[in-house]
């Protein structure tokens, strides 16, 4: 592409908002009206739902019966609402098993994961400081493919503190920050600073490694455009220009005729400014033995010259207007001033507080090759993320090769850079222009293997998405040949999609035998075959990872076009009662719409714009919110009261999903939106959704009009993204301001995980006490007398904290059925814990934590059988696979042990799991075994005490042995 169509290339990109979500894209089978979607009769059905929902708003109805509703039949809206559902099922049917398949994961996954970890673990420990940062972002990349935030925000911490340039500092200071999506909390500027140095934008233009100072609190003010000592783009404002006054002509000894002006200098001064002054003015040049030197062709202005001979006395720029400044940086560079032009360097940079400043400055510090100054608005423009993207000329900026090589040539051009632009870009659009450019430079920027692998992995996900596939497979076979193994089911896709069925098939056949199996090898193959031989695939992916979805997804809809929908719902129940996504969510909905459940369906609908609110159904053409509207008109109506009704009697039965509708349904009528909101991401947390639950705390805190209400919802904010000290800061200030059930909710919640002494945990009991005085609902207290009974029980106060659960469960807090069991059992009433679970089981019948919980209580044989329920519920859940290895390890059935935790461990690489196969393998005498798991268990944790004590206890076992 040329330069200028290049230029006009980048000027017409537009990031779309919103990242497209796995949707499912079929056709009813047997209509002709339906060949393609854009066909008269599928864009007739479309148009009527807008008509209807654009002249059709929310209406409001009595409380009665969706039956009664329907046999008064004096609604002829609702009737057409039925009739609308009716014609859609009609046109499109059921989904189709043809039209889905899994998605490959843009992120790095490997076959000896196990075995990377502690590579990683081991590589950081014996590093020097000059290559943690770089192991630690590998180590992001490495947990990037577990989907666990926390440990990825952990490695970006790490990375951030162990960081010595100040590229790396700015860049992952953004990144941190980014992470927590603080641009989407109004009323905070981009260059606000946290509270702590890691972030402080002041700090990270400060070279060096200062591990002291990372979690201090930084003295950092706000800057505002008020503030800001000087406007460059001010003009006609009055800058100063003066200089710092008059010295005794006897001083100097010499002078620089610019123009008609005569600038009087000190030579020595003059001199010490750079090597070429030195030899100019003592050399064998004849201005050595000048006392007026021309300096009228240098281009430096009288000005700027002036500037220069302060400068070299004083040392000082603070007095100069910005482009005088410039204007000695362009002279420091011309005659080697290394020291002024790193003073100009560093004062430009402090200027640099805005995009306004950033993007008049960063030419000025390209050219010059100003290090600092390119770092600050570098700064800027990646905090001021997402906003910055849509500017044009910052898209070029990053996007082109043209910017790439300028980043080169001043020192910010990094693999690092283009790693945290290309993930944001990929979470946008992934599809985009943009997304490809910056992918193409981040392989560009790519040294390191890994670094390779994961580029050239992504490039070919963005190709495959984009329907590019002779390029995808380019990509991926790029990424094959750095050694990044799942890349060939990259390969073997895009081989598919360009019509070679049985090179796919073969390809992913080769994987299996070459290496030890896991689930999506055998799910990647059950896409190019049929029959038998698709559904046994599918079976085994199931078996050795349950936590992929579609297999689920591809049984349920078989099982709906063999069996009938009810099936179909049943199957897919079974992953989402462990995992929640929109995909699974839409599948169970649509099904439900088929059956006439609107009232089902609208509560999956409604936690599906929960969890996505641009999530578009109907095969991606209709908005989500809208087909909540059009379910609406469809089901009983609730007021108010009725709304508290049903959240009651569902959070009792601890139905997260039916909870999270009704909360949905309260936003749309209740104004008091920070409040739901707020319970909202509770319910998200719960259901393991953190992206979700951290987008409705933004919105929480946003909405509330109540200070101490917003610095609660922003210490939640903090506290979920590991900044424990300043959520209790934050918590502090909202009591002081007014005492409040959520303020001191928060404190003590945050406290009782970090004190584990009597004394403290005392503490924490008042302050629920102090919680509980304050007014709120059941459902809440219900929890802060949970969370009481459980410090008590902590301490060894079995008769308050059997008071306390008994008092949560007559406000229908369900939960407190575990912890009264717990009492019980302490007491050595083991009847009586296991009656208290069954109850928990009676309300919540699909809890895999209560038939884990009742296992304890129980003998070996029902034992067995509840933790089998609780693996069948919920395959995440790791206690029954440590119990059931326990047990046969008991039994001397050592490898079948080691073979029950190597299955959980190759979908769920978890902690406990890993020291427990390390333990196994240490008392087996297998001590490279052991070794390995403990350092792949460190890298998940490395303050974790026992796998700590584990592991130099085996190495010390491996030292003393005598060498083979």
């Amino acid at each position: 592409m040329q330069p200028n169509n290049m230029y006009h290339a980048m000027r017409s990109l537009k990031i779309v908002e919103g990242c497209r979500r796995t949707h499912v894209y079929i056709l009813h089978p047997n209509s002709n009206s339906t060949a393609g979607l854009g066909g008269s009769v599928g864009e007739k059905f479309f148009q009527h739902l807008h008509d209807h929902l654009r002249v059709n708003s929310i209406r409001t109805k009595s409380t009665r019966g969706f039956t009664n509703f329907l046999a008064n039949n004096n609604d002829n809206s609702s009737i057409e609402n039925l009739s609308i559902l009716a014609d859609a099922m009609t046109i499109y049917g059921l989904p189709q098993s043809d039209f889905i398949e899994p998605q490959i994961e843009p992120c790095l996954k490997f076959v000896n994961f196990v075995e990377t970890l502690a590579e990683n673990y081991v590589r950081i420990q014996s590093s020097d400081q000059l290559e943690k940062s770089g192991l630690y972002l590998e180590q992001c990349a490495i947990f990037k493919g577990l989907h666990d935030p926390k440990l990825f925000r952990r490695g970006l911490r790490c990375a951030r503190q162990h960081s010595i340039d100040v590229h790396s500092k700015v860049v992952l200071s953004a990144w941190l920050r980014f992470d927590r999506r603080e641009d989407e909390l109004i009323g905070i500027s981009a260059m606000d600073c946290c509270g702590r140095n890691m972030e402080c934008p002041k700090t990270c233009l400060i070279s060096g490694y200062n591990p002291e100072s990372f979690d201090d609190p930084c003295d950092c003010r706000r800057i505002t455009r008020e503030d800001r000592p000087i406007d460059i783009d001010m003009r006609d404002e009055e800058c100063s220009t003066s200089f710092s006054g008059e010295v005794d002509e006897d001083y100097y000894d010499m002078s620089f005729c610019v123009g008609d002006e005569e600038i009087r200098c000190r030579r020595f001064d003059i001199a010490s400014l750079s090597q070429p002054f030195q030899a100019m003015l003592y050399g064998g040049f004849m201005e050595s033995r000048r006392e007026k030197i021309n300096f009228t062709q240098n281009e430096i202005s009288a000005n700027a010259m002036k500037a220069a001979e302060e400068y070299s006395r004083t040392k000082k720029l603070n007095l100069f207007e910005p482009e005088l400044v410039l204007e000695l940086l362009v002279m420091a560079n011309r005659f080697c001033c290394e020291q002024m032009k790193s003073a100009c360097d560093e004062h430009l940079a402090s200027l640099v507080i805005d995009m306004d400043i950033a993007m008049l400055l960063v030419e000025y510090g390209l050219e010059e090759t100003a290090y600092l100054l390119v770092a600050a608005c570098l700064q800027v423009f990646l905090r001021e993320l997402p906003n910055s993207m849509r500017n044009p000329n910052v898209v070029r900026f990053f996007c082109s090769s043209e910017g790439r090589e300028k980043l080169v040539l001043v020192g910010h051009a990094s693999f690092l850079l283009y790693y945290f632009l290309s993930q944001f870009a990929m979470e946008e659009d992934m599809k985009s222009n943009t997304t490809v450019m910056l992918l193409e430079r981040l392989g560009e920027c790519a040294s390191q293997t890994w670094e390779k692998q994961l580029a050239f992995h992504q490039l070919g996900c963005v190709m495959l998405e984009r329907k590019e596939f002779k390029d995808a497979q380019k990509w991926f076979e790029a990424a094959v040949d750095a050694g990044h193994t799942y890349s060939l089911v990259g390969v073997a896709r895009a081989k598919y999609k360009r019509g070679h069925t049985y090179h796919a098939y073969k390809m992913m056949n080769s994987l299996i035998s070459d290496y030890t199996s896991v689930g999506w090898m055998y799910q990647e193959r059950s896409l190019y075959c049929d029959g038998k031989d698709k559904m046994m695939d599918l079976m085994t992916t199931t078996e050795l990872d349950p936590t992929l979805s579609y297999p689920y997804k591809f049984r349920a809809i078989s099982m709906a076009e063999e069996q009938g929908p009810e099936a179909a719902v049943t199957e897919i129940n079974r992953i989402l009662r462990f995992k929640v996504s929109p995909d699974c969510l839409e599948i169970r909905a649509w099904f439900l719409i088929s059956m006439s459940d609107y009232e089902g369906a609208l509560r999956d609908v409604q936690a599906i714009v929960t969890l996505d609110p641009r999530y578009m159904m109907f095969h991606g053409k209709f908005p989500g919110d809208q087909l909540v509207k059009l379910l609406r008109d469809n089901v009983q109506q609730w007021n108010p009261a009725d709304c508290w009704i049903q959240l009651h009697d569902r959070w009792s039965a601890v139905d997260d999903i039916g909870s999270l509708a009704v909360v949905h349904h309260m936003l749309s009528t209740d104004p008091r939106k920070s409040l739901w909101l707020f319970r909202q991401s509770l319910l998200l947390l719960r259901l393991n959704c953190h992206k979700a639950a951290m987008r409705c705390l933004r919105m929480a805190r946003n909405h509330t009009s109540a200070e101490h209400e917003r610095l609660v919802y922003e210490g939640w904010i903090l506290y979920d993204t590991g900044n424990n000290e300043e959520a209790i800061v934050k918590a502090e200030e909202s009591i002081s301001m007014q005492r409040s059930f959520e303020a001191f909710f928060l404190k003590a919640y945050v406290l009782s995980e970090e004190i584990p002494d009597p004394e403290s945990s005392l503490y924490v009991i008042e302050l629920l006490e102090e919680a509980l005085r304050c007014p709120s609902d059941g459902l809440r207290k219900g929890q802060a007398l949970s969370n009481q009974a459980s410090i008590y029980v902590d301490i060894d106060n079995l008769e308050e904290a059997a008071d306390k659960y008994m008092t949560a469960l007559e406000i229908k807090h369900t939960r407190a059925h575990q912890g009264l069991a717990r009492v019980h059992h302490l007491r050595n009433q083991r009847k009586a814990a296991y009656d208290e679970m069954s109850k928990l089981i009676e309300k919540a019948t699909f809890s895999a934590s209560a038939y884990e919980k009742r296992s304890e209580y129980c003998d070996p044989d029902m034992a067995k059988e509840d933790l089998s329920m609780a693996t069948k519920l919920d395959p995440l859940r790791t206690y029954p696979y440590r119990y059931r290895a326990a047990v046969l390890m008991d039994d001397h059935k050592e490898a079948d042990a080691i073979a029950v935790l190597t299955n959980a461990i190759a979908f769920k690489p978890d902690l406990q799991l890993l020291h427990l196969r390390a333990a196994f393998h240490d008392s087996m005498g297998e001590n490279a075994s052991a070794v390995l798991d403990c350092e792949a268990a460190l890298c998940l944790d490395p303050n974790h005490t026992d796998t700590l004590d584990l592991y130099e206890k085996v190495q010390a076992r491996v030292k003393e042995q005598p060498p083979t």
